[in-house]
């Protein structure tokens, strides 16, 4: 079992230990504790993302609350300022703006119907969506990408997503590589070193949306975002490592 656990596997020149997903996994060496479920570490290392359709007013609404599982700490998303399902009005992102990237994210829905995202890049949106499993549903790379399988553990319980993302390649300013990504859900792999064609959902949902309809991705960086919509979504134990891709698949 020890030689299991410690085992790495070499896809892509990209090595990583498979042991390393699923919910509870620590910050692997090299990499950033972005939440601990605490307001401290939400208001040091996350912003609101000011787009187009923004109306909350710092500080950042989202609130320290009980984990219902543990008793420890998490965030809410549910900030008053996105009631009624208003995308981009009060969306938090890392203040760290990121290219490629290993992540890890979790995040627990307490009702049913609950609807948050994590968007990669501040562009890329991986659904958290209870009770919908097609391409606008749970896991999936958003309009493009269904997941491989469903492993979502349900209402009142905490769920994971563990993410290698290569950014979109540029030469001369010219796209020459659509961005792509890895994930594993609750610990099984979902995807697998998928192309993301566009940003979907207009200006409201992240950086390029309203580029010639969200196909004029550009070569600007961009954080970790999470949305809010008004529901109760929470979050904790999200973190982050730099990676360098080139040449590189994300498969891991």
């Amino acid at each position: 079992m020890k030689s299991i656990l410690v085992a790495l596997f070499l896809i892509g020149s990209y090595s990583f230990s498979n042991a390393q997903v699923g919910v509870g996994t620590p910050p692997i060496e090299g990499a950033e504790l972005m939440l601990d479920g605490s307001k401290k570490m939400l208001l040091d290392k996350w912003e609101y993302w000011k787009g187009p359709r923004f109306k909350a007013e710092d500080p950042i609404k989202w609130a320290e609350v009980k984990d219902p599982v543990t008793g420890g700490k998490a965030i809410s998303s549910n900030d008053p300022s996105a009631a009624g399902g208003l995308y981009g009005a009060a969306d938090i992102v890392t203040k760290k703006k990121l290219k490629d990237f290993r992540a890890h994210v979790e995040f627990l829905i307490e009702k049913e119907g609950g609807n948050s995202g994590v968007y990669l890049q501040n562009r890329y949106e991986i659904q958290v969506l209870d009770g919908d499993y097609g391409l606008h549903g749970m896991a999936a790379v958003i309009n493009e990408h269904l997941p491989k399988e469903e492993a979502y553990n349900g209402i009142g319980k905490w769920n994971s997503y563990d993410i290698v993302f290569k950014a979109a390649r540029f030469e001369n300013g010219k796209l020459v590589e659509q961005p792509k990504v890895t994930i594993y859900f609750n610990g099984k792999k979902i995807h697998e070193d998928v192309s993301i064609q566009q940003v979907w959902g207009g200006p409201n949902s992240g950086l390029d949306g309203g580029n010639e309809g969200g196909k004029g991705i550009t070569d600007t960086p961009g954080g970790l975002k999470l949305q809010a919509e008004g529901h109760d979504v929470l979050y904790r134990n999200v973190w982050i490592k730099d990676l360098n891709l080139d040449g590189k698949s994300t498969d891991f």
